[in-house]
């Protein structure tokens, strides 16, 4: 069973490339490359025997791909005969081959006609499918997408037999049960359907990431006294994105838990998984897994309850180029799949890349825990094609035909054409011919387009620029994208960044975190936000605590002067308010006020000068008081002896001037004339 290969922009689709063993001795091995080509391997001469493209391999690539069961073809090989439309291949040869793809569609393609047989469209998928599962009894397809949804295809009519909704997210795998009346589905969680009815028959726990592999590894229940209904006792296997524990559960009663019962540890991401089912409680599960890392693990374990402790592999298998001279170093070769042969103790090995795979068949030896196969592929990436697959047609090129070339919409291509010279277009301006058209002034002038835009990134997506960043050490991109402040732009770049790069970042991170305590404010969000979203990955990573070793120096350093900060800030809080308090407590001290207004009584001027002569200092003021006491109440008297006479006589005066207006007739006079007169 393969792990469907997603888009590398997805950082939870599994890490390889949907490829898988024909049911029949594994004679043929089909893989779907990122290329959008389906090729089908013979693996006995390790020959290219056919290669199909589809139509929409661009737009709508192979997610993953299954084979149609054996028992299926033999039992329709006889349909053959009497309906040809129905033809589907015959009952010794591998035929039909299920394609899921990215806009979900899926293509059934023959390889006896090596053609497409049919397209499964109408009513399906909305998003990309994620697992393809034949039925091995009614020739029914099963399949799961992004969408949510589980639907159930009649391969005959090529429409949707079933459709209903799987998981509150999507659903990323299916296995139908060794009796084919139930199905394992899972995205997160896992979840075992009855076909017939379409309902939830148990429920369990899943893993932490969408799960990639489903598969049953028993047929009989381990306790055979008891009577069996199909389901109860049987153990499944499941395998998940980013997830080094294989994990087994158990289909047990409805008042069991719903934890795994063992699991199995391996040293990275599972991509391809084989196993050969137990037919009895005696006989042992034998399990193949595939890692990321281009080693394949070997697994021998009877299983009979529950086991705490994970297992690991009873051998390793890798594949290294032979050292050719001292200097250079054999390089490991990658192993993209690997299954069981029918006899059991031997292994098919799919290594090398992707486009020329090298097929072997390797004997297993037990007593070996670890096997290092020294192979030379340098040899083999020539391709071996005996006949031609596909027919190439050369276009045929039409003089009047206008080619368009890679560049900008409406203008010409990069390769600009010599600009027409000045001379002839003055000539023609004088001449009075035909005016010169705007293309030909924009050549003259030649104009450039701007080269500045060229060197620019191509995205300002800050996921993109913090993986580059990482990746070229860009001291200035880095700056851009963890400069920034906003705390949703900064969850949303790491949800989004690929896992690969959160360990370069946390490395990252720790450096700017010894820097000036301005930026650490800022890396600290960066940082809360990392260990946080990224908690489940980094905890599956062997070799975590070497790795973030300065990170956890730094932050014990930190947290130790915290303790001694937190106590002085708060005897410094302690001071401020008893200060606060006391300088509250003193009375409040009266300012010194300025009159606003201040009002005196007219006087004479000679009062006024008899007081500026009489006034002393202050420091006198005292010692004369009684002195000048007298002498003021004798002015006193005085004064107002001259201040009366003073007014007698101005009495007399105004009536004499009264009676010479009435006289002269000018008692209406104006005010000001009055003071002038008087």
């Amino acid at each position: 069973m393969a792990a469907g290969g997603g888009g590398l922009a997805d950082p939870f689709s599994p890490a390889g490339i949907p490829c898988a063993f024909s049911p029949q001795s594994q004679a043929y091995f089909a893989l779907a490359s990122t290329d959008g080509h389906l090729r089908v391997w013979e693996t006995a001469s390790n020959r290219l025997q056919q290669e199909y493209v589809p139509s929409a391999h661009l737009s709508g690539t192979c997610t993953c791909l299954a084979w149609a069961p054996a028992r299926l073809q033999a039992k329709e090989g006889p349909q053959r005969k009497k309906r040809k439309s129905e033809a589907i291949g015959t009952s010794n040869q591998v035929d039909l081959l299920a394609l899921g793809t990215a806009v979900g569609s899926i293509l059934l393609y023959s390889t006896v006609k090596g053609e497409l047989h049919s397209k499964l469209i109408s009513g399906g998928h909305d998003n990309k499918v994620n697992c393809i599962q034949w039925h091995q009894d009614n020739g029914c397809l099963y399949s799961c997408s992004d969408d949510k949804h589980i639907v159930e295809w009649n391969t005959q009519t090529c429409k949707v037999k079933c459709k209903w909704k799987g998981d509150n997210s999507s659903v990323s795998s299916l296995c139908i049960s060794p009796d084919g009346k139930m199905l394992l589905s899972a995205g997160r969680t896992i979840k075992l359907w009855v076909l017939e009815t379409k309902e939830v028959y148990r429920h369990f726990t899943g893993h932490a990431t969408p799960v990639s592999s489903l598969m049953f590894t028993t047929i009989r229940p381990p306790n055979e006294s008891q009577p069996f209904d199909g389901i109860t006792g049987l153990y499944f296997l499941s395998g998940a994105v980013h997830d080094r524990l294989l994990n087994v559960w158990q289909v047990r009663s409805e008042n069991k838990e719903k934890s795994a019962v063992m699991s199995f540890t391996v040293t990275d991401e599972p991509v391809y998984i084989d196993l050969t089912l137990s037919e009895n409680k005696e006989e042992p599960v034998k399990l193949a897994v595939v890692c990321r890392d281009g080693q394949v693990h070997l697994f021998e374990h009877i299983l009979n309850g529950y086991c705490k402790k994970p297992l690991t592999s009873n051998c390793t298998i890798q594949i290294a180029t032979p050292g050719k001279g001292k200097k250079s170093t054999p390089k490991p070769v990658p192993i993209l799949a690997a299954g069981f042969c029918s006899d059991k103790m031997s292994l098919l090995l799919v290594y090398g890349n992707w486009f020329q795979p090298t097929i072997e068949r390797v004997a297993l030896n037990s007593k070996e825990p670890h096997m290092c196969l020294v192979r030379d592929i340098s040899i083999c990436w020539a391709p071996k094609v005996e006949t031609a697959i596909t027919k190439v047609r050369t276009p045929v090129m039409n003089s009047e035909a206008k080619v368009l070339v890679p560049g900008i919409p409406g203008h010409h291509a990069a390769i600009k054409p010599a600009p027409p010279q000045t001379e002839e277009i003055e000539s023609k301006r004088k001449l009075g011919e035909k005016e010169v058209s705007i293309e030909e002034r924009l050549g003259a002038l030649d104009i450039d387009a701007k080269k500045e835009k060229d060197t620019l990134p191509q995205t300002n997506s800050f996921p993109v620029l913090l993986t580059q960043g990482l990746e070229s050490n860009d001291f200035e991109m880095l700056n851009k994208v963890l400069q920034t402040r906003n705390l949703n732009l900064i969850k949303r770049t790491v949800l989004r960044m690929p896992l690969h790069a959160v360990i370069p970042l946390l490395q990252e991170l720790t450096k700017r975190l010894q820097g000036h305590p301005n930026s650490a404010v800022i890396m600290v969000q960066w940082l809360k936000c990392v260990l946080t979203i990224h908690a489940s990955y980094l905890s599956t990573l062997p070799d975590l605590v070497p790795q973030l070793g300065t990170l956890y120096q730094l932050m014990e350093s930190r947290v130790k002067t915290f303790q001694k900060l937190s106590h002085l800030h708060g005897k410094l809080i302690l001071l401020i308010t008893q200060v606060t308090a006391s300088e509250k407590t003193k009375g409040p001290t009266c300012p010194a006020q300025k009159a606003k207004l201040v009002y005196e009584e007219e006087s004479s001027e000679e009062e006024s000068d008899g007081e500026i002569a009489d006034k002393d200092s202050d420091d006198n003021w005292d010692e004369d008081e009684e002195e000048k006491g007298g002498e003021k109440d004798e002015d006193v008297g005085e004064e107002e002896e001259e201040d009366a006479e003073e007014k007698d006589e101005e009495n007399g005066e105004d009536r004499d001037v009264a009676s010479e207006k009435e006289l002269n007739g000018d008692s209406d006079l104006d005010p000001e004339n009055e003071s002038e007169e008087e």
